[in-house]
């Protein structure tokens, strides 16, 4: 399993209007500039997480976006597969199942447990978690 830039970028995206929500709606282009993602390719990806319902919007001079809910309420891998639908390592251990003919390989057990595994991981966290990891860095980043 590959996490694309879309999949980086949206969590990117939420710890951002996590860590600077101040109840205003925060433009696209101040996002963009702090995460250093061009304003083309965010709007590709607050689209995602807009038509999802994790954010809200506003248009207009004072527009922008901000979080519909609290931070602690975001599963890190819902948003995660909201990006870049399922986290399963292979194929077969998708909705669909497996595609081989009379069954599974016998690899099958093994595989599920790494898709079980990283799943137990990635809904382990939540966005408040990350906020939380975010501050301590910052608190540990300082100069003499």
């Amino acid at each position: 399993m590959k996490i694309s830039t879309k999949g980086r970028y949206s969590l990117r995206v939420m710890l951002d209007l996590a860590m600077h929500n101040t109840g205003e709606y925060i433009p696209l282009k101040d996002i963009a500039g702090r995460q250093e993602i061009t304003v083309k390719y965010l709007e590709q990806i607050i689209s995602i997480l807009n038509k999802t319902g994790y954010l809200r919007s506003l248009r207009g001079n004072s527009g922008g976006y901000q979080l519909a809910r609290k931070p602690e309420n975001y599963v890190i891998g819902d948003i995660l597969r909201t990006a870049e639908g399922s986290l399963a390592p292979l194929s077969c251990q998708m909705e669909d199942g497996c595609p081989a003919e009379g069954g599974c390989c016998a690899m099958q057990q093994f595989w599920a447990g790494l898709n079980r595994v990283i799943a137990e991981y990635v809904d382990s966290y939540t966005l408040a978690d990350l906020v939380d990891q975010q501050k301590q860095v910052s608190e540990l980043d300082f100069s003499i």
